[in-house]
């Protein structure tokens, strides 16, 4: 899987997404609409963490929404 998969499906991504990252308003969700590097910025801003760590964490999702689609 790849992330253009997860953005053509970001409507029912949004709620894994929601789980995993739970600091994430759904207008942090809304706004990101699919797009990998607001998504890693609005991880970084609300978890106070480096842009690599939130790649590694968007990495890790990707990976467990393999089953999903």
């Amino acid at each position: 899987m790849n992330w253009d998969t997860i953005k053509g499906n970001w409507k029912q991504v949004t709620g894994s997404a929601k789980a995993k990252w739970g600091e994430l308003t759904d207008d942090d969700l809304q706004e990101a609409e699919g797009d990998r590097e607001m998504l890693a910025g609005k991880i970084q801003e609300r978890y106070g963490i480096a842009k690599d760590e939130a790649e590694k964490q968007i990495d890790a999702f990707v990976a467990e929404q393999k089953a999903k689609f």
